[in-house]
């Protein structure tokens, strides 16, 4: 179990010391007190407090000199000034200085445990922030490559030892796992890496360019051919050549293909001389070729010629600790040079992007994360602010529906069961201790006691 968080108490008031000391210890908080500014920066040097909470109206200096000391010294600490004189200027004042929060006097109970809760939360977000930026700047730079889960590491490992090699790669995956990615990286760890690298979506072009395209063509050699040209793999003399989508060339092109990895030399549209090429290739799909060759859509030669080496890209949801850093690195890649925009995400959001499935893998994700960036108009990303679809339960729980369930049924008949399992593991994990389990929800106690009784929720001798 966790130490509890501490709160600093700054007042020349012993009443308002004691009150404030006996409703935060109720609610499982450490509480340190002062009753001068000296005394409260000493205890700020040696304690180290989570929370700061200091009265504007200090004998010698004052609340705002206060907050100014310690965001001076320690940063990470948050300040919540109280003052019996709020005004709209104080307030200003108070957070331009770098306080947190202000809490007007007198203030109840709950307005005491919520502006705590809120500014705990706060840092909970920050800190989670700084450590999601610090773990992407101590990362290797592998062609932006993010993710520390286990496969991801085999993964990076295998590009290393494969990049020193000039065999052909055959990289499989589904679509938006980031295939690309891992063939940019084969060619930026190999001996070819100062030269070209030349990418070919082989699912974007017509059949009927595919040809002239690839292996280029000479003059005349169609209606409009007014110049020779030279195709791909020319232009990637001495370096890389990428086919992606290899699956959708047509058996034709794919025999053409074969003879040219064979011989390695190729003969333009249209033109008489063979042409010698250096290039390493590398392939990628997103298809079973294994399939696709027992259908006789996919040549078994060709697919061995290019399985020299396979490389397998797993799906996002195979590797779902990687979510807080690929959405941390696609919030920063994003983010506009003038600082302004969300710098993190509140921890709701954050689960409910490590529980969606992401069928269009890690594209999806940077497609949710640009959009939630340009709708949040906070300094954290909440839910509100995610695709519909990423707010939903999760579509794997589907099978588990009732075919006779309306919609709306189905959809409160899980979030009921969703609800109480996540409350029953938040209690378990706190030793059913409510203000703890507040704590680290940033869910009210109030709200947690009430679903305790609506499901009956019991801990269990």
């Amino acid at each position: 179990m966790g130490a509890p968080p501490k709160v600093l108490i700054i007042d020349d008031e012993r009443d308002m010391l004691t009150n404030c000391t006996r409703i935060l210890r109720r609610s499982g908080y450490e509480c340190l007190t002062a009753e001068t500014s000296e005394q409260g920066l000493s205890i700020v040097e040696a304690a180290l407090p989570d929370v700061v909470l200091v009265d504007l109206r200090m004998p010698g200096r004052s609340g705002i000199d206060i907050v100014k000391a310690v965001k001076s010294r320690y940063p990470a600490i948050e300040v919540v000034l109280m003052t019996a004189y709020a005004t709209i200027e104080t307030a200003v004042d108070a957070i331009k200085q770098g306080a947190f929060d202000y809490l007007p006097k007198p203030f109840t109970a709950d307005q005491l445990q919520a502006v705590i809760q809120r500014t705990l939360g706060h840092k909970h977000k920050a800190a989670e922030t700084l450590k999601l930026r610090g773990e992407l700047v101590a990362r290797p730079d592998l062609c932006n490559m993010v993710g520390k889960s286990e496969v991801m590491v085999e993964l990076r490992e295998r590009i290393r030892k494969v990049a020193a090699a000039d065999a052909t790669v055959l990289i499989t995956g589904e679509s938006g796992t980031g295939k690309e990615l891992v063939a940019r990286s084969l060619h930026q760890f190999s001996r070819r890496s100062a030269n070209p690298f030349v990418p070919v979506d082989c699912a974007a072009l017509p059949e009927s360019l595919l040809e002239s395209e690839l292996f280029g063509h000479e003059k005349g050699a169609f209606t409009g051919a007014s110049i020779s040209r030279p195709g791909l793999f020319e232009l990637a003399h001495s370096g890389t050549l990428f086919l992606d989508e290899v699956a959708e060339l047509p058996l034709a092109l794919q025999a053409k293909l074969l003879r040219v990895l064979e011989v390695r030399q190729l003969r333009r549209l249209g033109g008489r001389q063979l042409v010698s090429i250096d290039v390493r290739l590398i392939a990628a799909t997103n298809r079973d070729l294994l399939r696709a060759m027992e259908s006789g859509k996919f040549r078994e030669d060709l697919f061995y010629r290019l399985n020299v080496i396979p490389v397998h890209v797993p799906a996002l949801r195979e590797r779902r600790e990687d979510i807080p850093l690929l959405a941390m690195h696609f919030l920063m890649s994003g983010a506009s040079g003038d600082g302004t925009g969300p710098k993190g995400f509140a921890p709701e959001a954050m689960a409910l992007l490590e529980s969606y499935a992401w069928p269009g893998n890690v594209r999806e994700l940077k497609n949710a994360v640009e959009r939630a960036r340009t709708l949040a108009n906070r300094e954290y990303i909440h839910p509100e602010d995610l695709p519909p679809e990423v707010q939903q339960p999760s579509p794997e729980s589907g099978d588990r529906l009732l075919p006779y369930h309306s919609f709306k049924a189905a959809k409160q008949e899980l979030v009921t069961e969703f609800e109480e399992r996540r409350l029953r593991e938040l209690l378990e994990r706190t030793g059913w201790n409510i203000a703890r389990a507040a704590r680290e929800s940033g869910i009210h106690r109030k709200t947690i006691e009430r679903k305790l009784k609506r499901y009956n929720l019991r801990r269990e001798e």
